[in-house]
């Protein structure tokens, strides 16, 4: 049912849908892990709200509870109270491999030789069905349709060389992109992959250690940032304290583009980039890149303000706030019939028609991916009496699909793999369109760093497989 609501809003919408967020705690000390982690994933909660889930540890045993839904939807102070101990992981899901359903909400947890074992993991990996399909031959039973599963039952083949080495021998059969936090009843794990697709950081509150997607989480409990983990790193965490394994001879960091782009929270710092001043910085190379006469500059909320603001400051145009979002439509708004799917975008962001009327409109969103929903902002604001709109984007064209764990259309879905810039401002009906080139989001982000670009000009980091349905491990 869920999956059904979230489609009913999101159907046809302009937006990569978001990925996962994980995070992990802990502590020698006697603290409230459960909680800080609720905490931890409500921050993270712009990352994924189909599914979220906590596991503890009180250092003999592993208990999790998940469900279906957002963190403050699945989570009660009765059952954070339930869950104890001093050591915890988190996760908020977004699928990107396998159904929308509670089977597969995350962390998944298993008894091995080397006892419990709770796994959450953020990214794709591309040779999952591979690896799945030769466990399975071997006589492995899998229990959801998730690549997670995949690492964990990677990890349970090599438990009796315990866990560390376990961990090394699972991560190096992998391909593809991982944020991942494991836990059993003695420490904490954070892995990521040798490219650094996925963010993941590492923070410090008193003496108890945090592991998790954005720093954003970190600020929310009120822990210190201390690094990044490294591209091709494990980083391990018990009561001696955090050490690190380096398990890949070849690593480069490659984040994800979108990450800066859409996907991370605008407070959190990413591999020493912070993202709000980056989508500044964005919109002011925007202007660079394809500037235009008007009146007032409107960003599409939320994503789309700081390249607004950014836009707005180099051109010497007014920022304005010409579009309100309601707050209150969640990823679960239930549109039960097309004609009211068709007005979603109504229900969720309205004009100030006293700032729009008559006036020429620079309207800034951060992407386009299928068109529909930029033609829809194009039509509000021209009835809100905007004498003409130019739409800008605050990033380059998207023609490719992603691989690595964000939930993206097929190619011939994507407006931008199949049409001209023209063809797509006429598409949505603007008076003039123009996107962020490759050269120009490279100077917001650092010209001294590597980026995954593949959603724009189709060469990934890691060799990306055949285009496949996110629901085809399903049995």
């Amino acid at each position: 049912m869920i999956k059904e609501q979230c489609a009913a809003e999101n159907e046809d919408m302009d937006k990569f849908k978001e990925e996962c967020g994980v995070f992990g705690i802990f502590s020698n000390k006697d603290i409230d892990a459960s909680r800080l982690t609720y905490y931890g994933l409500y921050a993270l909660q712009h990352r994924g709200q189909e599914s979220a889930g906590i596991a503890v540890s009180n250092g003999k045993e592993l208990c999790v509870y998940k469900n279906m839904g957002l963190v403050a939807d699945v989570f009660n102070p009765e059952i954070i109270d339930s869950l104890v101990g001093s050591s915890a992981i988190g996760h908020v899901r977004y699928s990107t491999t396998g159904g929308s359903n509670a089977n597969n909400a995350q962390p998944i947890m298993s008894n091995f030789k080397l006892g419990s074992i709770a796994i959450a993991h953020n990214g794709n990996l591309v040779n999952a069905d591979v690896i799945r399909e030769l466990l399975q031959d071997g006589g492995t039973m899998f229990q959801t349709s998730i690549d997670t599963e995949v690492i964990l039952n990677l990890i349970a083949r090599a438990a009796k060389k315990g866990i560390e080495k376990a961990v090394v021998d699972a991560i190096q059969a992998i391909k593809g992109s991982y944020a991942i936090v494991i836990l059993t009843k003695d420490k904490l794990i954070g892995v990521r992959d040798p490219n650094g697709i996925r963010p993941l950081c590492i923070g410090k509150i008193d003496d108890s250690y945090i592991i998790c997607s954005e720093s954003c989480a970190l600020d929310t409990v009120g822990a210190e940032f201390v690094r990044d983990v490294n591209p091709g790193e494990i980083v391990i965490v018990d009561k001696d304290g955090l050490r690190s394994i380096n398990f890949a001879e070849k690593t480069k960091c490659e984040t994800c583009a979108f990450e800066y782009i859409y996907f991370a929270r605008p407070d959190s710092v990413i591999d020493g980039i912070d993202v709000n001043k980056s989508r500044e910085l964005a919109g002011e190379q925007l202007f660079k890149d394809s500037p235009v006469e008007a009146d007032i500059v409107i960003g599409v909320p939320d994503s789309g303000i700081p390249a607004a603001i950014g836009y707005a400051r180099a051109s010497g145009i007014p920022y304005t706030l010409g579009l309100i979002k309601n707050k209150y439509i969640g990823r679960t708004f239930i549109a039960p019939t097309q004609e009211l799917r068709e007005k979603a975008v109504s229900v969720k962001l309205n004009p100030v028609k006293s700032i729009i009327e008559g006036k020429r409109v620079v309207l800034i969103d951060d992407s386009i991916v299928r068109g529909t929903t930029s033609k829809r902002l194009v039509d509000i604001i021209r009835k809100a009496g905007a004498k003409e709109v130019h739409f800008r984007v605050s990033s380059p064209i998207v023609k490719f699909p992603c691989y690595f764990g964000i939930d993206t259309p097929y190619r011939k879905d994507l407006i931008g793999a199949h049409k001209t810039v023209e063809e797509i401002r006429d598409f949505i009906g603007a008076d003039s369109l123009g996107y962020l080139s490759i050269d120009a989001l490279l100077k917001t982000l650092g010209k001294d760093k590597k980026f995954c670009l593949g959603c724009f000009n189709g060469v990934y980091p890691v060799s990306a497989p055949v285009e496949a349905d996110k629901d085809r491990l399903e049995t």
